[in-house]
């Protein structure tokens, strides 16, 4: 039984060790296929609750996580828990937060961080990470 993502089911991100994870967008219907086991929220408040396990990261629209070590915290969860479930990475749009978060666990799983939102633009999507403050955030994640 397959417990992770189909390849190229809408919205999934294969990360470089071969990790797939799936970015949306809260405010857009559930895509069609197999719910995730995990989701991360990336709320500014906190969410309503879902039929699968999940955790919510304050983190306000067109901003940076309220709390940063819970953030990365939260976002290493992601990554190891990606490696035989379906996680899902979600906020409002599905493109700043959740695009920034996305690049963060790029770099966790080995994209440098300079290169880090180029392979998020490239690969889940061209708008992903919205601001300058995100994209500084991406640059110094870990460091």
């Amino acid at each position: 039984m397959n417990t992770t993502w189909e390849p190229t089911a809408a919205g999934v991100l294969r990360l470089p060790s071969g990790r797939l994870v799936r970015g949306r967008g809260l405010r857009h219907p559930l895509p069609a296929g197999p719910a995730p086991a995990f989701a991360l929220h990336l709320l500014g408040k906190e969410p309503p609750a879902v039929e699968w396990e999940a955790r919510w990261v304050r983190w306000p629209d067109f901003r940076l996580p309220s709390d940063r070590a819970g953030a990365a915290e939260a976002l290493r969860e992601a990554l190891s828990r990606s490696s035989d479930e379906r996680v899902e990475v979600a906020c409002g749009g599905g493109r700043g937060r959740t695009g920034t978060a996305l690049a963060c666990l790029a770099v966790l799983d080995g994209v440098p961080n300079a290169e880090a939102v180029a392979y998020i633009r490239a690969h889940y999507s061209r708008h992903a990470v919205e601001t300058p403050w995100q994209k500084r955030y991406v640059a110094r994640f870990g460091a």
